[in-house]
């Protein structure tokens, strides 16, 4: 796997893979905000940006140009574009939510306060370990770190070179989506005594997460 693809998760690597030295599509000399937006639309997962130029032939600027029309094209509309680092998707405005839960008949579970301090560590440190969130946190947090990924609102995102390989966690689009959020950057700012406890805990954990090797 070459340094470029190293950020993807397999799926997207592979799709790339096979994408790399393909013969662009008929008509593929440039991507319209209106392509763009139909072939996100159709795909069934978030779509890395190479991904994006490889399908449709054309540069990474011109994919990053269209996904900024695109965005702003949608800024008023019951579908908004989320980007999670190189993969973006389409997903359905916040406001929505209400209507949307009625129609499918549920109602996404309320977070416990457990699960909405996890969630708010892993959104604001990611990635981290388990072990750290039990430092920040000061308790066991197996069962609600399983309860997140089993609501997709995290997810493992490798290992840390420390003793143990212990798993990474970070937030998925799923997140983005419940929150009403377009990337992480639209994270309301910590306020300055939480920011220096989390910066605190991060010292403390370098080079020693002895709690985070029983993730493995």
């Amino acid at each position: 796997m070459s340094a470029d693809t190293m950020d993807l998760d397999p799926q997207e690597a592979a799709a790339l893979g096979r994408l790399v030295g393909a013969a662009p599509g008929p008509g593929a000399a440039d991507l319209s905000v209106e392509e763009l937006e139909a072939l996100l639309f159709v795909a069934e997962r978030p779509l890395a940006r190479r991904e994006i130029a490889a399908i449709a032939g054309v540069d990474a600027e011109t994919v990053d140009a269209r996904l900024g029309d695109l965005e702003v094209a949608l800024r008023n509309r019951g579908i908004r574009l989320v980007s999670d680092a190189e993969a973006v998707q389409l997903t359905t405005a916040p406001q929505a939510g209400g209507l949307i839960a009625r129609y499918v008949g549920s109602d996404p579970a309320r977070l416990s306060a457990a699960g909405l301090e996890t969630l708010a560590i892993v959104a604001y440190r990611q990635p981290v370990t388990r072990g750290l969130i039990e430092r920040i946190r000061g308790v066991d947090s197996d069962y609600v770190v399983r309860a997140l990924l089993h609501r997709r609102l995290i997810r493992e995102q490798g290992r840390a070179d420390t003793p143990g390989r212990p798993y990474l966690y970070g937030t998925t689009f799923e997140f983005l989506e419940r929150f009403g959020l377009t990337s992480l950057a639209d994270l309301p700012p910590l306020e300055a005594e939480v920011a220096g406890f989390l910066v605190a805990q991060d010292r403390a954990a370098e080079g020693d997460d002895p709690a985070g090797a029983a993730d493995a």
